[in-house]
């Protein structure tokens, strides 16, 4: 086998993944927020009232003192002044607020993952400030599905299993006409349209008649 050919094959098995984590995972946003530690959460909050609480007391403060104020040309304001200062530290909280909630997202989802999560959480952070979110993108795109239940014996498994480990169930079948790979619940190929109920139970016919 070639480069090329090992380097298709690769991408082949990363889109059969993806479409893998797609189909089987369907988590809403609150349950992935979920996996941000709560207590990162509350310090998050803490220091953002923190932030807002010293501004306001030191721009307020240099209006009683006549000193240099936030927004010099709200000077003989500093009701608009506070307001305007307090409007841009919530801005910066935000976006620092949410990179930071991504960092922490990251290195839960990818120990659930069964990931290396300290390697990913680095490779996020190292790649973060230079190319933006190019780091994030790069885990989301990579990132392995979760395992998930054996849809005959319910035991958990590997997204990279072809067979159950404790029933031997099929865990990629494919169209018995076409080839290609279909789910559990299909009654029909998406491809090519077999009846797949049909094509079942021809088959568990036939090894009847045999005996």
């Amino acid at each position: 086998m070639n480069g090329t050919e090992q380097v298709s094959g690769a991408w082949d098995e990363r889109m059969r993944l993806i479409r893998l984590r797609r189909r089987k995972e369907k988590s809403r946003f609150i349950d992935e927020f979920r996996l941000v530690p709560r207590w990162l959460i509350a310090l998050v909050v803490v220091l953002f009232i923190v932030a807002q609480v010293a501004a306001v007391f030191v721009n307020l403060s240099l209006f009683a003192t006549g000193g240099e104020t936030w927004a010099p040309e709200l000077r003989n304001n500093p009701v608009a002044s506070t307001a305007g200062l307090m409007g841009v530290i919530t801005l910066v909280s935000a976006l620092m607020a949410a990179y930071i909630f991504l960092i922490a997202y990251v290195n839960r989802d990818a120990k659930h993952r069964g990931m290396m999560s300290g390697l990913w959480t680095l490779l996020v952070l190292i790649l973060s400030w230079p190319f933006m979110a190019i780091g994030f993108i790069i885990y989301f795109l990579m990132r392995e599905p979760l395992p998930y239940p054996c849809p005959q014996c319910g035991t958990s498994v590997g997204a990279r299993f072809n067979f159950c480990p404790n029933c031997k169930c099929n865990l990629h079948p494919s169209c018995p006409q076409c080839k290609r790979e279909i789910v559990e619940s299909d009654k029909f190929c998406p491809y090519c349209g077999n009846d797949l109920a049909a094509t079942k139970g021809e088959a568990s016919a036939e090894p009847a008649m045999q005996s």
